[in-house]
């Protein structure tokens, strides 16, 4: 039996002020790490877009990947 790929999944999520702005920080099915940037319009029903910036990084943990979320992008903290 053949199992699809596992889509990444989210360990920690943040937000920008005003909500139409996060960074999801994930962990890949190889037990790597990444995270993207997303963003929505509050009068658009469809939801969150990535920015595709950052989501092709690979890190060895969260805290990794958090710190060079933090360095990138000025809300996270």
């Amino acid at each position: 039996m053949e199992f699809a790929h596992l889509p990444n999944r989210v360990v920690q999520s943040i937000n920008n002020e005003t909500g139409d702005h996060c960074i999801d920080i994930f962990v890949r099915d190889d037990g790597t790490f990444g995270y993207e940037e997303y963003r929505r319009d509050h009068e658009d029903l469809r939801g969150w877009f990535s920015l595709q910036r950052f989501g092709g990084q690979t890190f060895a943990s969260e805290a990794e990947a958090l710190g060079h979320a933090s360095k990138a992008v000025d809300y996270v903290k």
